[in-house]
């Protein structure tokens, strides 16, 4: 199973949010964070506003923060709002039309692996992804983003490479 480009920016965008909860944060500047695609940012930040997980204040001077404390956040309730189709094969679907179906027992395994992987989530908010150190989760710490410098073609520059340095007998 893989996740739709949609939820992880959903997850990225939470967890941007998260890290900045005493301003207003852009699109644009989270667009830049994480490399990604502003236009996709949007159409995510539109839709988590709609759903309540995000507040939006538009014109100038205008961003978006959290609409909830993190801690209110489930991943797993996240993952259904946003990912549009759990069908991991097609007898899982609503056009069903698997000639095996009523006689495969993959169907029942596969389903109860999402099942497992949705329960999973469930054990989790946000606020576990925006944890200083992890530990109380079993999670490495999550690092601020480094918002890189644009060079003139518009393109982030990277960040300067660290010189190597002789070492002294």
């Amino acid at each position: 199973m893989r996740l739709t480009t949609m939820t992880d920016y959903a997850l990225r965008l939470l967890m941007y949010l998260g890290m900045n909860p005493d301003r207003l944060c852009t699109s644009a500047e989270i667009a830049r964070a994480y490399d990604i695609s502003e236009a996709h940012l949007n159409k995510i930040t539109h839709q988590l506003g709609q759903q309540g997980w995000i507040s939006t204040v538009r014109g100038k001077g205008g961003g978006m923060r959290l609409a909830l404390a993190p801690e209110a956040i489930g991943l797993g309730a996240l993952v259904r709002r946003v990912e549009p189709d759990f069908a991991l094969v097609e007898c899982l679907g609503a056009a069903n039309a698997c000639k095996l179906t009523g006689f495969c027992r993959l169907s029942g395994i596969l389903n109860g692996a999402l099942n497992d992987f949705l329960a999973r989530l469930d054990q989790h908010t946000l606020a576990d992804l925006l944890a200083p150190t992890g530990a109380d989760v079993g999670l490495p710490a999550l690092k601020p983003i480094q918002i890189m410098a644009s060079s003139a073609s518009g393109r982030p520059k990277p960040p300067p490479r660290p010189v190597a340095t002789p070492s002294v007998r």
